[in-house]
């Protein structure tokens, strides 16, 4: 199959072993854009990157034609930037602080995190001046990564499971989570000072969970108008590909095999259509197979290259 080079798929990969592993697990699932965690998920504090890694990393990335915006990091479940007390959120900021740095020690460019709650205790509205205010400050700390906000979904406490491990998201107050609203996003992006460097990651899963119609040409575009009109095409910078276990607006963030889920493979074909997702990694998180065999997520990358459409002529 020939691929266009306009749409960069991939998948969250593992760094077992060292982050310059991440590139070997994306090239043996023909991924031609990659996920990955910079250090580990449970815990606050993680030893810095081997520099052996980091060289290999960017060799690898050389070697093998990705780009620096090709791959999308993922920040630490843990941070809660919007938190109302001024210690933990100090604590969250030095752990995003520390992501952007090792972003930047490895050549790249995005880095994509969850926007944060408001544990129950302030209102939306005071999370949202906390979120940009820690982005402005990691603005003047660091030189050029992109802080990507993802799109969140305001619900029960949720778990996560990607290669052989159970990564449990334990958020404060989960049904407080700042950014389930395509608003609350944009809001924040207004109170950045530097837009070059702030963005959104659209997570499908998320989007439809949230109420977010997108299985029909119809509800996908008037989805987008929406989205278009509270953030703007500009600062996307990214897409996690899941299908639902649940309906629409079921407020479950329950990640189910493309095509297997509630939203179904015509949502898919549409972003794998749409030319304003050009350019931007398009990411999988969706369930592995038994035993963590990643050749689910390479039947996916060849079904989502596969829904693209050949111009006529």
């Amino acid at each position: 199959m020939t691929r266009p080079m306009t749409k960069l798929v991939g998948a969250h990969v593992s760094v077992v072993g060292g982050v310059h592993h991440s590139i070997t697990h994306a090239r043996h699932i023909g991924g031609t854009a990659f996920a990955l965690f910079l250090k580990l998920q449970r815990q606050w504090e993680s030893p810095p990157l081997n520099p052996s890694h980091v060289a290999l990393f960017k060799d690898g990335m050389i070697e093998h034609g990705y780009g620096a915006r090709a791959v999308l990091p993922h920040g630490s479940y843990l941070v809660n930037l919007g938190n109302p007390d001024k210690e933990k959120r100090e604590r969250s900021y030095k752990a995003f602080l520390d992501d952007l740095n090792r972003c930047e020690s490895l050549g790249l460019r995005l880095y994509n995190f969850h926007p944060g709650s408001t544990t129950g205790v302030c209102a939306v509205g005071e999370s949202i001046g906390h979120i940009a205010e820690c982005i402005n400050c990691a603005h003047n700390e660091t030189k050029n990564v992109i802080c990507v906000l993802e799109n969140m979904v305001k619900n029960e406490h949720r778990v996560y499971v990607y290669w052989l491990d159970i990564i449990a998201a334990l958020v404060a107050g989960a049904g407080n989570i700042v950014g389930s609203k395509f608003e609350e996003l944009g809001e924040i992006i207004s109170k950045v000072k530097d837009k070059s460097r702030v963005g959104v990651c659209l997570d499908t899963c998320h989007t439809f969970a949230a109420g977010y119609d997108i299985r029909t040409p119809e509800a996908y575009a008037e989805t987008m108008t929406l989205f278009a009109r509270h953030i703007g095409f500009k600062f996307l910078n990214g897409l996690h590909l899941n299908d639902s276990k649940y309906d629409l607006g079921s407020r479950k963030d329950r990640h189910e095999n493309i095509g297997k889920g509630q939203i179904g493979v015509e949502a898919f074909r549409l972003i794998m259509n749409d030319e304003r997702m050009n350019g931007i990694p398009l990411i999988l998180e969706t369930p592995l197979g038994k035993g963590g065999d990643m050749s689910v997520w390479k039947e996916e990358i060849e079904l989502l290259y596969g829904l693209v459409e050949e111009e006529e002529g």
